[in-house]
Formats: C-alpha cells, structure tokens, sequence
C-alpha cells in the first residue's frame, strides 16, 4: 500500500486483498510507503486476516511508519491472532 488510503480509494484495494486469500503462504503487506490510512483500510486488513487465519496462514504487516503504526495499536488489529506486525518477517524459498 501507498499514499494516501481511505474510503474512497478502496476499489484499488480490492483486488490486490482478492489476490491474498489464494495465497498458500503467509500474506506480507508493504506499508513503508502508506502515508494515511483511515478505518476502512483497517477494516479490510482485519478481514483479510481472519480469513487467511481459517486458512492456517499469517498476515504481515511491515515497514509501518509511525502514524500508522500507532492506528494499527490504537484500534488492536495487531492483537488479531493472525496479525504480526513488524519482527522477523518469514522467509520464504
């Protein structure tokens, strides 16, 4: 993600979240360069870890800068049992 992400900009979003529930691995979100996000990115996030989550897999969420950071712990999504946010990243072959 990056930029500015709200409400309004969510049909972009949209496909890209598609995409991630087909994943077999664990689903890494690039959030160095998100500068805004509103409720409903977290609200997409959250829908998309849950989902992933009944699939046995993990939501990443990296590279938050401050402000955003402080969204994610102020509204809990990193306290969702599929959701890490920053640390070790996984590997993958």
């Amino acid at each position: 993600m990056t930029g500015d992400e709200d409400r309004a900009t969510s049909g972009r979003r949209r496909r890209p979240l598609s995409v991630a529930l087909h994943a077999t691995r664990d689903v890494i979100v690039d959030l160095s360069e998100l500068n805004f996000a509103d409720s409903s990115v977290i609200v997409d996030l959250a829908c998309l870890a849950q989902r992933l989550r009944a699939q046995g897999r993990t939501l990443w969420l990296a590279g938050a800068q401050p402000q955003i950071r402080s969204l994610i712990e102020t509204v809990g999504l990193h306290r969702l049992p599929a959701v890490r946010l920053d640390g070790p990243l996984p590997v993958h072959p």
